[in-house]
């Protein structure tokens, strides 16, 4: 609780257009940290059921492979299209 009131006591010491650019780059922040979360989860999914399809047939690992290769690229991309609408966001 003390951290929160000295950091209120710090904003209270910012102009106004430093506040403005602080809630900015918080903002984009959080617009970041949020959009990673479903890739991110979407990856750690593909890759567990890829290795479980693996063990399960190992003769189909080489294709089982290769598609999990390209749903890993298509799901980062969401990420890097976040990545860009933070950008957006922090220098618009």
């Amino acid at each position: 609780m003390e951290a929160l009131t000295s950091l209120a006591v710090q904003v209270s010491n910012f102009s106004a257009d430093e506040v403005k650019a602080i809630e900015a780059a918080t903002n984009a922040g959080l617009a970041y940290a949020l959009s990673t979360i479903g890739p991110a989860l979407a990856i750690g999914f593909l890759v567990g059921k890829s290795v479980e399809s693996m063990a399960r047939q190992p003769e189909a690992a080489g294709m089982v492979r290769t598609t999990m290769f390209l749903g890993i690229a298509f799901t980062e991309a969401l990420a890097l299209i976040g990545f860009v609408v933070f950008i957006l966001l922090k220098f618009a």
